[in-house]
């Protein structure tokens, strides 16, 4: 690849990077939502709405120590997000399961993100979702693998 097509490869994804976070931050942190941030948002969809989620199993899933996310999740807990529980079986071990307004707030960020993804393919062809999928799918695992 020349220096120019790297550079401008370079420059496209941080400006898509950059204009999805933009997008996605102005979307999801409505008026019914204006006491969370961003990054909370994601904690709440790595909570997920299944059964009560491991902390360290959330945190995994966000790349960040439990210690760090407990301070989110202490801030998350604060404004009726979620609910934290103890297991009975090991003390240690401590559950996190959304609120309603979590669940709320979860629903909300999955719906942002599908009307998202259908505006932006609605205009690709079956070949150019194959091709932008492989492509995305190789850029996931180069920055996925350690």
């Amino acid at each position: 690849m020349s220096k120019k097509d790297s550079n401008n490869l370079n420059e496209l994804l941080a400006t898509l990077f950059n204009s999805i976070m933009i997008t996605e931050s102005k979307a999801i942190i409505t008026e019914e939502f204006k006491d969370i941030s961003h990054n909370d948002m994601h904690i709440i969809e790595a909570v997920g709405i299944e059964e009560p989620r491991k902390m360290s199993e959330i945190a995994k899933r966000l790349g960040v120590t439990v210690g760090t996310l407990t301070t989110n999740i202490n801030s998350l807990e604060r404004k009726n997000y979620v609910i934290r529980e103890r297991s009975d079986s090991d003390k240690r071990v401590v559950f996190v399961t959304l609120t309603e307004r979590g669940r709320k707030a979860f629903f909300y960020h999955r719906d942002f993100h599908k009307k998202l993804i259908r505006s932006v393919v609605s205009e690709f062809s079956s070949d150019e979702k194959e091709v932008l999928m492989r492509c995305l799918n190789k850029l996931n695992d180069f920055f996925t693998n350690d």
